[in-house]
C-alpha cells in the first residue's frame, strides 16, 4: 500500500486524519497491509487517459493531457525579458504568489534556473546579485538565479518576465513563504576562487525584483539544498538536502519570526533531525507505514565547509552541516528533494527521490518515496514508496493542490507506459496507486521552432520527452496548475475540470 484512504476533501484530508494517531496500528495498519502492492503499478486516472494536446500559444503538441484540459506555454529559454536579456534555461523549482486584490490582482511565478557556469547569457542581470565575478580560471559566469513571470489577472497570459536574482549556482528548488516571497536554494558546494565566494545557500526572492538583496542567508546552512517549506504556526523553515545517501533533514529557527520579507536574514539557529531512540538512523529503504518520532540536534557552524568523514565504511566528502549533525546521531535520507506544506492538514510532504534499492540491491538508489511530516508532533511517516519505476520514476518536486491532492514531478529520464514514452506529472489515487496526469511530449524540429517563434540559438531541435518536470504549483484558487519542462525550458499553465478528480 502507498497512501491511505481518502476523505471528502481529497487525499490529504484523509491522510491527515489517519496520521494524527499515535501509531500505525488497527484499521490503518490493516489498510497498509491490504494495499501493499499498490506502489508497483499505475492506477486509473480520475481525469481519464492522456492524449497529445496542442499548446494554445505555439500550436505544438508539447504535452499529453486528459480530454477537457488545455495549456499555454510561456517564458521559453531565449525569450527576451523586460531588460532585453534572453531568458535563461534549465527551468526548475517555482512558486506562485498572488499580489494585489480584486481586478488589480496579478499572479507572479518566481522561477528557479538550475544553471552553473554559463557561457551563453552570463549572469542574470537582476538588481540582486550574489557572485558577480568570473568563476575561477574558467572565464565563465555563474548563470543560476531566478526570473519572475508576471501574469495577467487570473493567470490569463504572460505580461512580462523580469530578472529577480543573479550570480548564483544551480538554483534547484525552494519554497514559497507565508508572506509571499520565494526561498531559492542552491544545490552546490562550489567555491569561486576569484572571490573567494562560497556557494550552497538559500536566498529570499521577492515579487518586486528591486527588493531582492542577493545576499545569502548563511545561518540556514551551506549544503546542496533542494527545497524549503515553512510552518506558519511557528515560522520554522524545514529544508531538504540532495546528496546521495548523505542527506540530512534540517530545521531553521529564525531569530525574527515576523511574517515579512527580510526577517529570515536576521539570523537564527540551524538544527538537524534525529530519530528518537536510534542514533544515525538510515532512512534509505523505507516501507509504507514506517513511522519515526524526531528530535533535533543543533548545527553550531551552519556555513562550515565540506569535510571528509567515514560513511558506510568508506571516506566520503559531506557538507559541513551534515558532518556536524551525523556526529550527534542525526538521520540521513537518500536524496531529499521536494517539500511542500499543506494548510489542509498542517503537514509537510517530502520526496526522497532515490529511496529504495536498485536492481543490484544497493540502498538509496531506488525509485523514490514520499514522507508525511507533522511539525507539531515531530512524527515522520512514509506514505508512498515506489517499488518499480512504473509507479513513479524518481519523483523530484512535489506540490499540494488547494483541494488537498498531491502532484509529483518525475525526474528519472523518461518511462514507457500505455501512453508512450516520456516523463510524467503524477497524481496519487485514494488506493495508493499513482496515475498519469500529464506526459512530456516535446519533440522539436527546426520548422517547429521557427513556427513557434523561438530562437534556434537557445531552443535546439531534438527529442526532449525524457526531460524532467519540475516547479509544479497551483494558483491560490486551484484553477491553474503551473509547471516547468526543464529542457528546452518553458513554463506551462494547465487548466481543466479539476473537480472531476482529487486535485
Amino acid at each position: 500500500m502507498t497512501v491511505h484512504a481518502i476523505a471528502r476533501r481529497g487525499l490529504l484530508k484523509g491522510a491527515g486524519a489517519a496520521l494524527g494517531g499515535a501509531a500505525l496500528a488497527g484499521p490503518l495498519g490493516a489498510l497498509f497491509a491490504r494495499n501493499a502492492a499498490a506502489a508497483t503499478s499505475l492506477g486509473s486516472s480520475p481525469y481519464g487517459p492522456v492524449y497529445p494536446t496542442r499548446d494554445l500559444a505555439t500550436g505544438l503538441e508539447l504535452l499529453k493531457l486528459p480530454r477537457g484540459f488545455t495549456y499555454r506555454s510561456m517564458g521559453w529559454t531565449g525569450d527576451l525579458m523586460a531588460n532585453g536579456q534572453p531568458t535563461p534555461g534549465r527551468h526548475d523549482g517555482m512558486g506562485c504568489v498572488a499580489v494585489g486584490s480584486g481586478r488589480n490582482q496579478q499572479l507572479i511565478l518566481i522561477r528557479n534556473h538550475e544553471l552553473g557556469l554559463d557561457a551563453g547569457a552570463g549572469i542574470i542581470d537582476a538588481a540582486g546579485k550574489y557572485d558577480t565575478d568570473v568563476f575561477g580560471a574558467s572565464g565563465l559566469k555563474v548563470g543560476g538565479g531566478n526570473t519572475n513571470l508576471v501574469l495577467r489577472r487570473g493567470g490569463a497570459g504572460l505580461v512580462s518576465t523580469q530578472p529577480s536574482l543573479g550570480g548564483t549556482i544551480r538554483n534547484c528548488a525552494g519554497g514559497t513563504t507565508p508572506w509571499g516571497s520565494w526561498l531559492s536554494c542552491e544545490e552546490t558546494l562550489e567555491v569561486n576562487s576569484n572571490g573567494p565566494v562560497d556557494h550552497g545557500y538559500v536566498f529570499e526572492v521577492t515579487t518586486n525584483p528591486a527588493l531582492t538583496s542577493g545576499r545569502p542567508i548563511r545561518e540556514m546552512g551551506r549544503f546542496s539544498h533542494e527545497a524549503a517549506a515553512i510552518d506558519p504556526r511557528t515560522g520554522y523553515v524545514f529544508e531538504t538536502e540532495d546528496a546521495r545517501n548523505e542527506a540530512g533533514f534540517y530545521r531553521f529557527v529564525p531569530t525574527d519570526t515576523s511574517p515579512r520579507a527580510g526577517a529570515l536574514a536576521q539570523g537564527g539557529k540551524l538544527y538537524a533531525a534525529r530519530v528518537v531512540g536510534e542514533a544515525n538512523a538510515s532512512l534509505l529503504t523505507p516501507r509504507v507505514g514506517d513511522t519515526h518520532v524526531l528530535d533535533w540536534v543543533e548545527v553550531e557552524e551552519p556555513a562550515s565547509a565540506p569535510v571528509q568523514i567515514t560513511l558506510d565504511g568508506a571516506p566520503n566528502t559531506v557538507s559541513g552541516p551534515f558532518a556536524q549533525a551525523w556526529a550527534k546521531g542525526a538521520l540521513r535520507m537518500s536524496r531529499g528533494e521536494g517539500i511542500w506544506y499543506s494548510p489542509i492538514d498542517k503537514r509537510m510532504y517530502i520526496v526522497d527521490t532515490s529511496a529504495g534499492v536498485d536492481a543490484a540491491g544497493r540502498p538509496g538508489r531506488g525509485e523514490g518515496a514520499v514522507w508525511a511530516f507533522d511539525p507539531a508532533t515531530n512524527r515522520l511517516t512514509c506514505i508512498f514508496a515506489s517499488l518499480a519505476g512504473v509507479a513513479a520514476n524518481n519523483p523530484d518536486n512535489i506540490t499540494v493542490s488547494p483541494r488537498g491532492g498531491i502532484v509529483l514531478c518525475e525526474d528519472g529520464g523518461g518511462v514507457s507506459d500505455a501512453f508512450g514514452f516520456g516523463e510524467r506529472l503524477l497524481g496519487l489515487n485514494a488506493d495508493g496507486s499513482t496515475y498519469v496526469l500529464a506526459k512530456n511530449n516535446v519533440q522539436l524540429t527546426a520548422d517547429d521552432i521557427r513556427r513557434a517563434g523561438k530562437s534556434p540559438t537557445f531552443v535546439r531541435e531534438g527529442d526532449y520527452r525524457g526531460a524532467e518536470w519540475c516547479g509544479a504549483c497551483f494558483d491560490p484558487t486551484g484553477r491553474i496548475l503551473f509547471a516547468n519542462v526543464y529542457s528546452p525550458g518553458f513554463t506551462v499553465a494547465i487548466s481543466g475540470p479539476w473537480a472531476a478528480g482529487n486535485l
